[in-house]
């Protein structure tokens, strides 16, 4: 059985609990989570983020459960052909080999069956004694119809009709399970995006049977809201899930329908997650300072605020770094931000523990492709969910150019990562544009994209590169995170200023920018950016000044690894959100003198 274990330097492994048996006080909802490659229940930034969530929740010790679904066909496996043409496979991983059971069941209503709910247990186990019970519920139980059994087996998979009935199971069924644990009434709610929205209903319904009410009155409404906390991802407006009336008042029945109908949940006509989260949440925030302020513009009767997202260093700093901070800096793994220290470590052990790391990946590349790389060449990585707002394709508009950079600064190579949804058209387009391009590259600039995009691959990947390529359309992305995972092993970044890289970017010195900061994208600006800075200063400095790049290498890890990781993230969760409740008068009023100021 297997558990994530990060317990450094021989500590006790702490005693295992089962659910319900501490007093949590965090329940945390997510549609998927990335714990580890052998538990194939994650999509992409999203799940990997709610993983690294409940890492640093054990590191810090915040009594956090975390909920989710079980999904038995894993979110894929990807092939390529010669062409870049993706096909899927089904992941195949037994549940039983890597978590554990667990005693309580229960059920919810979907289409007027019962549907009987068992969930799984994982413990992820924090650096310093902590941990963090992560349950994943699953449906294949012979008591259920074949329909509901199979609610359980793909990630974003099905129709409409699939895709609500998985919420409802994780929103309305997450609730009855935290009940049949003992949780319910002692928990906040924090939902991970909109998915998992219908948890308000199911906490509405709980309040309204304690009380015998028939509907809810305003005193329930806010009672339920000073449980719930929410997380949105999602800086378009297309994005967020919506159902039709029609399909909801199938799936959940009259009655909820009438209830959530007369809860004002309704939004043009459909069922919207996002305004049902907001609806009955005390406290609302982005992912970004920026995301934060577009979601503020995008639903502006709302308060909303930013945390930014970090990642988990542990998890995603390579052997080489780890070694190099423990000889450095001996508390980094239990206080993230003794990273900032790094600006005494010599540069020459900087650059030593990067080679060593590019090796790996190098090496990784070989045994994956049969593909040599040069360990001199500058390696650009660029490693995404296939989907055409990331815009893979945008560093081979022109190929020539290319061609010439390489000619005339030095050798370049490029790796690339990334799964498109099964039903992505353009996401698939753009795994074949690159493709094409490899091919109009060869001889030139070796390009390799490699196939099945997981966590083990991104591990290789955000360490071994030398500079981490970002193109999203501004303003879609909300955050991004493999940056952040990046400025642990000290790879700077080459990006659109979008996302956290508005506050990570420190020209020239934590990385380069792709166009301005204007909150939209000027394409040809962008590529000339691309192009030129490649050319007359990035690549320059990496061949002629090398100890300049390590510098710019030193400073990532010491301003942004410092900064955007999951313990800070978290902190700031726990102080903002969960800590106390967040009124709009508190946010309003910030008090220009000390209470205990004298008068002038």
């Amino acid at each position: 059985m297997s558990e994530t274990m990060r317990v450094p330097f021989g500590m006790a492994r702490p005693r295992s609990q089962e659910p319900g048996d501490r007093e949590e006080a965090i329940a945390y909802f997510s549609m998927e989570i990335g714990i580890s490659a052998d538990i194939p229940t994650y999509s992409g930034g999203l799940g990997v983020l709610a993983g690294d969530t409940a890492r640093a929740a054990a590191d810090l010790s915040i009594p956090m459960i975390v909920v989710t679904l079980l999904y038995r066909n894993g979110y894929f496996e990807q092939y390529l052909d010669a062409n870049g043409n993706q096909t899927e496979a089904p992941v195949r991983w037994n549940p039983a080999e890597v978590l554990r059971p667990v005693t309580p069941r229960t059920t919810v209503e979907i289409e007027g069956r019962t549907v009987h709910v068992r969930a799984w247990r994982h413990t992820v186990q924090g650096v310093s004694g902590g941990h963090v019970n992560v349950l994943f519920l699953d449906t294949d139980l012979e008591e259920n119809d074949p329909w509901d059994r199979a609610l359980t087996d793909d990630l974003y998979g099905g129709d409409r009709r699939y895709r609500l009935a998985q919420e409802a199971l994780l929103g309305l069924g997450g609730v009855a399970m935290l009940h049949e644990l003992g949780l319910d009434g002692k928990l906040i709610h924090h939902m991970n995006e909109g998915h998992s929205a219908l948890l308000t209903l199911g906490l509405v319904e709980r309040a309204m049977e304690a009380l015998g009410q028939q509907e809810p009155d305003e005193e329930t409404i806010e009672a339920v809201r000073q449980q719930c906390v929410f997380t949105t991802h999602t800086p378009v407006p297309a994005g967020h899930d919506k159902f039709e009336w029609d399909l909801v008042t199938s799936i959940l029945g009259p009655e909820r329908s009438q209830i959530l109908l007369t809860l004002g949940c309704g939004h043009e006509g459909m069922l919207n997650m996002t305004y049902l989260a907001l609806r009955f949440s005390r406290y609302v925030n982005g992912v970004a300072l920026r995301h934060g302020e577009i979601s503020a513009d995008m639903f502006p009767d709302y308060p909303i605020d930013s945390i930014t997202n970090g990642a988990d260093v542990d998890m995603w700093t390579a052997q080489p770094f780890r070694d190099l901070y423990c000889r450095h800096i001996a508390e980094w793994q239990h206080d993230n931000q003794y990273l900032r220290y790094a600006l005494a470590i010599p540069l020459e052990e900087i650059q030593e523990a990067h080679l060593q790391a590019k090796q790996a990946l190098l090496d990784e590349v070989k045994r994956r492709t049969g593909q040599e790389l040069d360990l001199q060449a500058l390696t650009i990585g660029f490693a995404r969910r296939a989907t055409e707002y990331k815009r893979a394709d945008l560093l081979f508009e022109d190929i020539e150019r290319l061609k010439r950079i390489a000619r005339k600064v030095g050798p370049l190579q490029i790796l690339y990562a990334g799964k498109a949804h099964p039903r992505d058209e353009g996401g698939k387009r753009l795994i074949r544009t690159v493709s094409e391009a490899a091919k109009q590259l060869e001889g030139h600039v070796p390009v390799v994209y490699l196939e099945d995009y997981d966590i083990e691959l991104a591990r290789y990947l955000i360490s071994g590169v030398d500079v981490w390529l970002n193109t999203p359309l501004k303003p879609h992305e909300a955050s991004g995170t493999s940056g952040m995972k990046c400025t642990f092993n000290g790879i700077p970044s080459l990006s659109v200023l979008d996302g956290w890289w508005v506050e990570g970017h420190i020209e020239g010195i934590t990385g380069w920018a792709i166009g301005d900061r204007d909150s939209t994208s000027e394409p040809d600006q962008e590529l000339a950016d691309l192009y030129d800075k490649l050319q007359h200063t990035i690549m320059p400095l990496y061949y002629d000044t090398p100890d300049e790049y390590a510098r710019v290498m030193r400073y990532c890890i010491a301003f942004n690894g410092s900064f955007f990781n999951t313990q800070r993230m978290v902190s700031q969760y726990w102080k903002s959100a969960y800590h106390r409740v967040i009124t709009q008068v508190e946010r309003d009023s910030c008090p220009t003198e000390r209470p205990d100021t004298p008068p002038a």
